[in-house]
């Protein structure tokens, strides 16, 4: 049972209290494109008058977001093409974006906010598209805002009352914990009341409900683990720490993709998040966001290196021992070994995998090609011991 005035408190929030306020026009459209009398010429005329959101849809509905062959040309097309649906929730998206500032205020960073939103946004609908039972373009917007509570729980609870520390988003759990032993509410909840108030799609609303942990087979929607899973992706980039090859391992264990799957997918929102970024009036730098994302693949190896050195980088790789010559040290030498074998595997087959799919899109001579061809060298070298260590008996 909530406690009383948490209760209360998100009781005001659906109602509207203390939320920021959307654009009209973005709200009479979302009204609009839910009533089956409204046609496309009447979204248009309403479109026309919020001459920004009208330049920002038609872009959007030419962008890779959307993968056309045929552009569009006029307000009308746009609106067919993107429908009616989709333009509803990416117009609350463009109307939620413009209503927060960018830059620092206190200890919040919303330009990061932002970066790292959208590319959890991206991740969702590619990882949408590739499981083909959510629509992608929900799963885009759900990933966009999945974390809009921190933002309005900032303004409520946090701004201009000197905080000393606000903990990052990431690990979740942890500020999630943080939050209610201060506030006895957390950004999540608050978020979820401001969605309602919002009138988003209720699919799109319970992705702020955190999986906690739970198994794949729990009855939970393929939204939310999307969103879950993008997150641990978009991590990536703005953690100083994070294991590389367990959004892999989640993939799998909650979606059933393959490493190679996850790789392409990581490899594509390079491509795509520019553009979209543009639209969105987000600030991204895909280079260093890549150097970001090789550079935790580079500790990955570097973790794996430790293994299987032992901390010594001085040994020769002559000197590893593999399975063959165990016959007279015995079993536990023997599982030892195969227990490091398997600690390392699947890491390095992700990291090395990553990289080598990456080097098809990326210039060799550029300061990413050439941190590239580093890992890639250590990556081979790796593999080479592993092979020597796991080769079968003749």
């Amino acid at each position: 049972m909530k406690d009383p005035r948490t209760q209360k408190l998100l009781e005001q929030l659906e109602s509207g209290y203390s939320l920021p306020t959307l654009s009209p026009i973005s709200l009479k459209l979302v009204d609009m494109a839910s009533d089956e009398k409204s046609s496309a010429n009447d979204l248009v005329r309403l479109i026309e008058k919020d001459p920004p959101l009208a330049v920002r849809l038609l872009k959007l509905a030419n962008s890779a977001f959307f993968s056309s062959v045929h552009p569009s040309t006029t307000l009308n097309q746009a609106v067919v093409k993107v429908g009616f649906n989709r333009l509803r929730i990416m117009a609350l998206s463009i109307s939620l974006r413009d209503t927060f500032p960018m830059g620092t205020v206190g200890p919040l960073d919303y330009e990061t906010f932002w970066r790292v939103s959208l590319y959890r946004a991206l991740i969702s609908k590619s990882l949408a598209e590739s499981l083909k039972t959510v629509n992608p373009d929900e799963a885009f917007v759900a990933g966009l805002i999945m974390e809009i509570g921190f933002l309005i729980f900032f303004d409520l609870f946090v701004k201009g009352k000197n905080e000393d520390a606000l903990p990052d988003l990431e690990p979740l759990e942890n500020l999630l914990v943080w939050e209610m032993k201060r506030y006895d509410i957390n950004h999540r909840q608050v978020g979820e009341a401001a969605l309602r108030y919002w009138n988003f799609p209720e699919n799109i609303i319970i992705c702020q409900r955190p999986l906690n942990g739970e198994s794949s087979d729990s009855g939970i929607s393929d939204l939310i683990k999307i969103c879950e899973l993008a997150r641990s992706f978009s991590g990536i980039l703005s953690l100083e720490s994070q294991r590389f090859h367990s959004i892999y391992e989640e993939a799998e264990r909650y979606l059933g993709l393959k490493q190679d799957k996850i790789s392409d997918i990581l490899i594509t929102i390079f491509g795509q998040v520019e553009e979209i970024a543009n639209n969105l009036k987000v600030e991204v730098d895909r280079e260093r966001d890549l150097m970001a994302i090789m550079e935790k693949a580079n500790m990955a190896l570097s973790q794996i290196s430790e293994k299987v050195t032992k901390g010594d980088m001085s040994i020769r790789e002559d000197l590893y021992p593999s399975f063959d010559d165990m016959d007279e040290c015995g079993e536990i030498v023997t599982h030892t070994l195969q227990a490091v074998a398997h600690e390392i595997r699947n890491p390095l087959l992700a990291v090395g995998g990553f990289a080598r799919k990456l080097s098809t899109s990326v210039d060799p001579a550029s300061e990413g090609g050439r941190y590239l061809h580093i890992i890639l060298e250590e990556a081979s070298r790796l593999e080479k011991v592993l092979a020597e260590m796991t080769r079968a008996r003749e």
